[in-house]
């Protein structure tokens, strides 16, 4: 395995190298987008080896727990840690699992140190904290975004509003994109039957991503630790910057802005239940994560018998029209 690690990534610099020496312009835009479909096919698999197997590695198959799992990655030239330190916390209702990745060094997204099974642990992450240095942010926050990008993961993105559909014949439709570039890079994943509606002003990244069909899109908060050492001037400037909130970890400044900031992020929605002829328990809601809202979802979540014997549920709140309503599965 190693030795064929080792011939993925040769080919691996072999691309990057001369994407860098290739001038961009309209003229390269074919070969740069083929030159990024083998490598995006390359990176899948140095992530998923053929034959399968492999798994995430001892210290790193952390069972999920709670309503939503955030992993911290700090930026660090060596591992920090040898495995992930899982620990939970409890925030307006919810039980939020924390997992400590060790942290990610240059070159992990290519199987140096263990950053392979880091990396794998953060792809199922709800939300990634990214820790950095107020002094010197940049640098690391580049690195750590080019290992996570590596492996598939978007930060604070959504997915590209593309249709994309394979067909048994009728050769390759599609709008908004350079027929060519477009054609060059479904050639290389050897598709020539597709219909493809561009419904956003997309990249060649943005086709592949598509197409690989592997990529996880998290939101990030960025974490700038140290803020005891900048000037009041320099916080009023972090705090403008998107997607950031400004702590110290020593002195425990500024916790409440990041917890704030987290639940936003998670997007979750907390659901109470009202025994009948009683008031609300507001002690132990029912937390649901974004997308998974509906009544079913809710069943499920309390236990999965449930949806046997369901009939229809009374509902109060902003959701509905009538206060209280009866509704369904499907009702969000």
């Amino acid at each position: 395995m190693q030795n064929l690690n080792m011939g993925i990534l040769e080919k691996i610099a072999e691309i990057e190298a001369e994407m860098a020496r290739t001038q961009r312009n309209k003229a390269t835009m074919g070969h740069l987008g083929l030159l990024k479909a083998r490598l995006a096919k390359l990176r899948r698999e140095l992530i998923e080896p053929k034959g399968g197997g492999g798994g995430t590695g001892e210290g790193f198959d952390v069972a999920k727990t709670g309503d939503a799992r955030i992993g911290f990655v700090v930026a660090a030239y060596e591992f920090t840690t040898l495995t992930t330190v899982p620990g939970v916390i409890r925030y307006k209702g919810a039980k939020i699992q924390l997992l400590d990745l060790p942290g990610i060094i240059e070159g992990a997204k290519d199987g140096k140190g263990r950053g392979k099974q880091v990396i794998a642990v953060a792809r199922t992450c709800s939300l990634i904290f990214i820790v950095l240095d107020v002094l010197k942010p940049l640098q690391h926050k580049h690195l750590l975004e080019h290992e996570l990008e590596g492996f598939g993961i978007r930060l604070n993105k959504e997915p590209p509003n593309i249709s994309f559909r394979r067909k048994e014949k009728g050769g390759c439709q599609q709008s908004e994109l350079d027929a060519d570039n477009v054609k060059t890079i479904l050639n290389e994943y050897k598709i020539h039957n597709a219909d493809i509606i561009l419904k956003c002003d997309a990249t060649a990244e943005d086709l592949i991503d598509i197409i690989e069909g592997n990529r996880v899109y998290i939101p990030c908060i960025y974490i700038l630790n140290k803020i005891d050492q900048i000037s009041i001037e320099e916080l009023d400037i972090i705090y403008k910057v998107p997607h950031c909130v400004p702590i110290s970890a020593h002195h425990k400044w500024n916790f409440d802005d990041l917890l704030e900031k987290m639940w936003e992020y998670l997007g979750l929605t907390r659901i109470y239940t009202k025994p009948k002829g009683q008031l609300p328990d507001y002690t132990a809601p029912v937390v649901l994560r974004a997308g998974k809202t509906s009544v079913e979802d809710f069943c499920n979540k309390l236990h999965r018998s449930i949806i046997k014997e369901f009939k229809n549920a009374i509902v109060w709140g902003s959701s509905v029209k009538h206060q209280p309503q009866k509704v369904g599965f499907d009702e969000n």
